[in-house]
């Protein structure tokens, strides 16, 4: 099977273990786009740790009608998803890596990937123009008005 690869843009503030893994299994998928089964995950984490791990029991770990998996569970989900265990353990490392996977997300994109391709060869002060007009766009979006050129 070829290593999963990241997409879809997760909650950046996952927080519950619930949210967390389901931000893993939104972002990191099949080289197709498509995401991992329950079945599949469960299949490589119990042979991962040779313990029981069904699909039904990763369900309820992903949707948070369980809250109370195993070290090893969390490891082989770690392993799975290629990421560190400390995802799962600590909140700041989380959000942190979620970060990373939101940028990952971002970058299978094409639109994406073909401006970040095109600025390698841009000079330091041409990646910061881009930046800041990235910056202003965004604020655009969001409501928060903002022009080139106006110092914001």
């Amino acid at each position: 099977m070829a290593p999963p690869e990241p997409t879809a843009t997760p909650r950046p503030q996952a927080s519950t273990l619930a949210e967390k893994i389901d931000a893993l299994f939104r972002v990191v998928r099949r080289p197709s786009h498509e995401q991992f089964s329950h079945e599949e995950v469960a299949k490589a984490c119990r042979e991962a740790t040779g313990e029981s791990f069904s699909a039904t029991y990763l369900w309820q770990l992903r949707t948070g009608r369980r809250d109370n998996p195993t070290k090893r569970h969390l490891e082989a989900l770690a392993r799975f998803f290629q990421v560190p265990v400390a995802y799962f353990f600590d909140d700041d490392r989380g959000a942190a890596i979620a970060k990373e996977l939101e940028l990952l997300g971002a970058l299978r994109d094409a639109g994406v990937r073909s401006v970040a391709l095109r600025a390698v060869n841009l000079s330091p002060e041409g990646v910061g123009t881009i930046s800041d007009m990235i910056d202003v766009i965004a604020r655009r979006e969001r409501g928060g008005g903002g022009t080139l050129g106006s110092g914001d």
